[in-house]
């Protein structure tokens, strides 16, 4: 399927954006008073979750997202549990079955305190994030803190993250705290697209 791009470069205009835009409003967005990872508190959210494992919701998450990376040369896909762990996992599949796979990992928020006592999960003995180009991937990102968590683990690991890339951008400071860090960002969707609904 040829997915076509606004100028930006970062937003497909396709039937399956605007399908899964109904999807994640139906399922996943909703008002009222919350408190945000960040600390923050909204009166809008984005629960991405029952999108995510619904099954038209991931295909499309992954499909969408695969379009997206097209241009972008990684080595794996992957971020912070538990957000980033379905999409991935949706990523690594759909990849494969384009006969164009890309590995999935996903970083834990803290070490195993057993096993290997790993910080970077998915990588099978003797496989390394050394000289690997990763993009993290988020659900939902707010100020780009918990994805900056990701980043940091994959540098620890010997990786290089090309880019961040969300699915929801809730717009409140994550482009400009990645660009200050000098890491490309972009999102599949922005919070006005749901709130002006």
């Amino acid at each position: 399927m040829a997915l076509k791009y606004a100028k930006s470069g970062s937003v497909p205009l396709t039937d399956e954006r605007v399908r899964l835009a109904d999807i994640i409003y139906r399922r996943s967005f909703g008002r009222g008073e919350i408190k945000l990872a960040s600390g923050r508190t909204s009166d809008f959210y984005f629960n991405l979750k029952p999108t995510m494992l619904d099954p038209e919701g991931a295909a499309l998450l992954a499909e969408l997202t695969l379009a997206a990376l097209a241009e972008d040369n990684v080595d794996y896909v992957g971020g912070l549990e538990m957000g980033a762990v379905p999409i991935a996992g949706a990523i690594a599949q759909l990849s494969y079955i384009k006969g164009k796979p890309l590995p999935a990992i996903f970083v834990r928020k803290k070490p195993k305190e057993h096993g290997a006592k790993l910080a970077v999960e998915g990588l099978a003995k003797g496989e390394s994030l050394a000289g690997k180009r990763v993009v993290v991937v988020e659900d939902v990102t707010t100020t780009g803190g918990s994805a900056m968590k990701a980043v940091e683990a994959v540098r620890d690991a010997g990786g290089e993250v090309a880019l961040v890339f969300t699915m929801v951008d809730r717009e409140e400071g994550a482009t400009e705290f990645f660009a200050e860090n000098k890491l490309p960002f972009r999102a599949l969707y922005r919070a006005s697209e749901f709130l002006k609904r």
